[in-house]
Parts: structure tokens; C-alpha cells; sequence
């Protein structure tokens, strides 16, 4: 059992997935202990939180000071002021992406999965947290697949923010990323044709295929080829990587089968069912076992 009172640090050839609420296991994660951090929260965390509402007014001194010396509680007043719902999320997130600054390597980098209509928010917050100066990239993940409205441009992409926690000294290996082919193979060389380009800011790559064999049944399932990508440019093997939403359990797949070793953390019994279905129909290329494990530290 371990003892969540106290900082823990994983085992050694052991993956890891709580089954329990994130608010309670990040604090008790090491500091600077993971080379990547990717999570896709929910939008509408559908919950009520056991905490008041925080309710902020302008300010110039601010009444809380981050990292960096920098007040972020002033700017989340200003952009919360206008949706009560939008206020509680940011409240609901934003510990916890302080506890991601915390939980990155030097060397590390935390991709932010969301849409169109909380990423401008998240980055000011980010920009708080991290710095404007670690701010590295915004990927657009465009597929096209589902309802279209004819009252607007249909929306059919999502927003990645990417921050690295030091800009002079981050990990980023372009030539682990997999290749694209030309839009116009006729204006380059056979050779590089045939090899393929490096991908852009701008991905494109179709959803989960609803009859397809990665396909789990949890709603908000992510395709292995977005997380492949992600891991493979920004952390090495036997890297440690942590997925705080876990969800279906995509970056757990896919850091197994690119011998990373990850950390998992979901309360839903849903994803915790799936996960523990698709890591055991997966081989990972070092063996290393993996474990379920509830608040306290007890193997489910």
C-alpha cells in the first residue's frame, strides 16, 4: 500500500493507472519527474465540485501570485466574468495544471487537447502559469467527420497548446515523427517524395473509425496516430509520461507500444474498465507490468 500523504515516486518496470479522482494523486507525484504530460479534459465536468465557487473581481495587485511572481487570478476574473459555467471549469482545471508545471522534467512538455471554445482561455492561463515564453506551439488536429451545420463554417478541428517548462532546454526529436506525404510530390525530388515531409502545426487525421480496431466504445476516445506523434517527438524511451484524464487510455496504449513507461489517472469505473481491457490485449515491447491501483495505494 502506499501512502498517499507522502510523494511517490512509481516503481521501477511498473505502469501505473489510478483509479481514483486526480485531485487526490497529483499531489503526492514528485516534482519534476515526467518528460510529458498529455491530457484531454472534459469540457463539462457534468460534477459538483465539493469547493466554493470562486468568484473574482478586478484587481491590480490580484490576490493569489503564481509562478514567476505573475497574477494569474486577475486574468481568470476578466475571462470568467462573462459565464458563470466557464468560471467553475477554469476553477476546476486550474490546480491542477499548476501541479503539471510542477510535475514536469526541465526538460519536459504538457500538450493541452481541447476545442475551439476553451483554448483561447486556456492559453492566457497557461501564459500565467508557464510563461508566454514557454508557450512553444498551437497544433490544429483537423479531420473531417460527423453533422454539418449550414448556419456557419462547420467546426471540425480541435486545439492543442503545447508549453514546454524551459524554453532554452526542452526535448524535441523531429526525425522519431512519422512522415506526411506531399500535397504536391511533383515539385520535390522522387526521394523526398518517397520519404515524406515532417508534419506542420496543421494535422490532419481522421477520427476513430466507428467500426475500427482501435475503436473501445468510450465517447471521447482520441486515435492512437495523434498520441503517437506526440509522444514520440517529445520524450524518449523509458521516459515517463502522465495522462491525468486518462479516458479510454490512449497514451497508456501507445507509450507501451513505444516502450515508454506512463502513469494513468481516472475516477470514472467506465475508463478504468476499458483501460484495464486494452492494456491486457496489448504486448508491450518491454513486458513491464502495469498497475491498478485506487486512491490509497490498494491493487484493485
Amino acid at each position: 500500500m502506499v501512502d498517499t500523504m507522502n510523494a511517490f515516486t512509481p516503481p521501477p518496470n511498473k505502469n501505473i493507472v489510478y483509479h481514483a479522482d486526480n485531485a487526490l494523486i497529483l499531489p503526492q507525484l514528485p516534482d519534476d519527474f515526467f518528460q510529458l504530460i498529455y491530457i484531454d479534459p472534459p469540457f463539462n465536468t457534468g460534477k459538483v465540485q465539493s469547493r466554493q465557487s470562486i468568484r473574482t473581481e478586478r484587481s491590480d495587485s490580484g490576490s493569489r501570485i503564481g509562478f514567476k511572481g505573475q497574477s494569474y487570478k486577475t486574468i481568470k476574473g476578466r475571462v470568467t466574468s462573462y459565464n458563470d459555467s466557464f468560471e467553475d471549469y477554469w476553477a476546476f482545471m486550474e490546480p491542477k495544471l499548476e501541479e503539471a508545471w510542477r510535475l514536469l522534467k526541465p526538460s519536459g512538455t504538457l500538450y493541452l487537447h481541447l476545442d475551439y471554445r476553451e483554448s483561447h482561455y486556456a492559453k492566457v492561463l497557461l501564459d500565467a502559469l508557464f510563461g508566454r515564453e514557454c508557450f512553444l506551439n498551437e497544433i490544429i488536429w483537423a479531420y473531417d467527420y460527423g453533422a454539418r451545420t449550414k448556419k456557419k463554417w462547420p467546426a471540425k478541428h480541435d486545439n492543442i497548446l503545447v508549453y514546454v517548462k524551459n524554453p532554452d532546454n526542452y526535448y524535441f526529436n523531429s526525425e522519431e515523427v512519422d512522415r506526411e506525404p506531399y500535397m504536391a510530390p511533383g515539385l520535390v525530388t522522387p526521394e523526398k517524395a518517397e520519404l515524406g515531409k515532417l508534419p506542420t502545426d496543421v494535422w490532419w487525421h481522421t477520427i476513430v473509425s466507428p467500426t475500427g480496431k482501435e475503436k473501445t466504445g468510450y465517447a471521447t476516445q482520441k486515435p492512437e496516430g495523434i498520441l503517437r506523434r506526440i509522444i514520440s517527438a517529445s520524450s524518449k524511451p523509458e521516459d515517463w509520461v502522465l495522462d491525468f484524464f486518462a479516458g479510454s487510455g490512449t497514451t497508456g496504449a501507445v507509450a507501451s507500444k513505444l516502450n515508454r513507461r506512463f502513469v494513468l489517472i481516472d475516477e470514472n469505473d467506465q475508463s478504468i474498465d476499458v483501460i484495464r481491457r486494452r492494456l491486457g490485449n496489448i504486448q508491450s515491447l518491454d513486458s513491464k507490468e502495469t498497475l491498478f491501483w485506487d486512491k490509497h495505494g490498494t491493487v484493485l
